[in-house]
């Protein structure tokens, strides 16, 4: 009875090891599944970035808002477009979108242009909050985050174009002289 019982023992260990192969199996090709379609998708944002990537002038970039900072390359594409979706309601104009299509006759200076603007009225260094104040009294039809300024001026900074200045805990900025 003993080659009966073990018998019985080895086909119900293969049973068990097929059901489990198969169940690894099954996980396995959904996995596949969604790598697939996270493939199509990163193969299109290529091609995205790529199409676009000749364009030098970012106000001519056709999803970009005009105070929306330009996002560095290897940034993760799910954040900026969240941001390309969200920002059209935070800056369309008090009247609503306009009727005359995508190409507005006027533009609105780019927010980079504004704080530069801000900057060159100082000798001194400014605090981020400081200038987005300013902005808000000159500009009262600009209304960006903290966040957004912030992250201007530091595209500004990258850009060589601003300087940063660091006192303990407080940033600071100031223009760049372009003869200096």
């Amino acid at each position: 009875m003993t080659n009966q019982s073990t018998a019985t023992r080895l086909v119900d260990q293969a049973t068990s090891d097929l059901e489990e192969n198969r169940r690894l199996q099954q996980e396995l090709s959904q996995r596949i599944a969604v790598l697939k379609q996270e493939e199509a998708l990163l193969t299109d944002i290529l091609a995205l970035a790529q199409k676009y990537e000749g364009f030098s002038d970012p106000s001519r970039l056709p999803e970009q808002q005009q105070d929306e900072p330009v996002v560095a390359k290897g940034r993760r594409a799910s954040a900026g477009a969240a941001a390309r979706r969200a920002a059209p309601a935070r800056t369309a104009p008090a009247g609503g979108r306009s009727t005359s299509g995508a190409k507005s006759t006027s533009r609105r200076p780019l927010l980079g242009d504004l704080l530069l603007e801000l900057l060159g009225t100082y000798d001194e260094p400014r605090l981020a909050k400081e200038l987005r104040d300013e902005l808000l009294t000159k500009h009262p039809d600009r209304n960006p985050t903290p966040q957004v300024v912030r992250n201007t001026l530091e595209a500004l900074v990258a850009k060589g174009r601003i300087q940063r200045h660091k006192q303990q805990r407080s940033v600071m900025y100031t223009v760049i002289d372009p003869a200096g």
